[in-house]
């Protein structure tokens, strides 16, 4: 009877001993998802995936302790990917909006992005308030094109609509058209790595659009509330202000 109860006991210590040593061992692995080719916030460059969103994501993921797998791709499947349960979250660039709050649930704001006015480097415009009957240059179907139709009355400016960005930046550049309206980041980055650049961003910006991480819709609170404490630790240390300022400047 001892001998059948020694074995027993450890036979049960053993069993827990392994149970142990698997929760030890157990270290959930994310699927992230983002848009590589979105610069400043994510884009390939030397064949490696860099900009403000990978460059945050990998701050904040050490700083909470979680490990993840980045899964590059195109902008629209990440949010249909998200609410099918392939990926438990995404960072790429992803504007805050109410529609999105039906299907996502979003972190706390990481940027506020937003259209900025863009003229030639020389310019002596300032701001909205030297648009008056000026010539505006928008790329069709964006925010700052619609932005542009939304003040042009007022102003009594004309506008030249164009397909692509070089084209756009271009027209302001010849002269043909006075300022375009653009992603202020986007242009930011753009003159930032430009070595003599030929235009520049005046005044504020026009717009506010927040950014956000994204997950399901009442799923996956566990990344949710990790991404967001790893926000506020890297906003402390001062690293996300020097992720900023290396894509974009100060």
């Amino acid at each position: 009877m001892m001998k059948k109860k020694l074995i027993t006991g450890i036979a049960t210590l053993l069993l827990g001993v392994s149970l142990l040593t698997g929760c030890g061992s157990k270290s959930e692995k994310y699927m992230i998802a983002t848009d590589v080719t979105y610069a400043p916030f994510e884009f390939e460059q030397n064949g490696k995936y860099v900009g403000i969103d990978i460059e945050l994501l990998e701050a904040i993921a050490k700083a909470e302790g979680f490990t993840y797998e980045l899964k590059p791709m195109d902008f629209s499947g990440i949010i249909p990917g998200v609410q099918a349960n392939q990926l438990d979250g995404a960072i790429a660039g992803i504007s805050i909006t109410d529609e999105r709050k039906k299907s996502v649930d979003y972190s706390n704001e990481y940027f506020d992005s937003g259209v900025a006015i863009v003229a030639k480097a020389d310019s002596t415009l300032t701001g909205e308030s030297d648009l008056q009957g000026k010539t505006f240059a928008v790329k069709k179907g964006t925010a700052g094109a619609a932005y542009a139709e939304s003040i042009l009355a007022k102003y009594g400016a004309k506008i030249i609509y164009f397909n692509d960005t070089p084209s756009m930046f271009q027209a302001v550049t010849s002269g043909n058209a006075d300022v375009c309206f653009e992603d202020y980041p986007v242009a930011m980055y753009k003159f930032k790595t430009e070595t003599n650049p030929e235009l520049k961003v005046i005044g504020d910006k026009v717009t506010s659009t927040p950014y956000g991480f994204i997950v399901k819709k009442g799923a996956n609170a566990e990344l949710l509330a990790k991404f967001n404490a790893g926000l506020a630790k890297v906003k402390a240390s001062g690293e996300y202000d020097a992720i900023i300022a290396k894509y974009i400047g100060k």
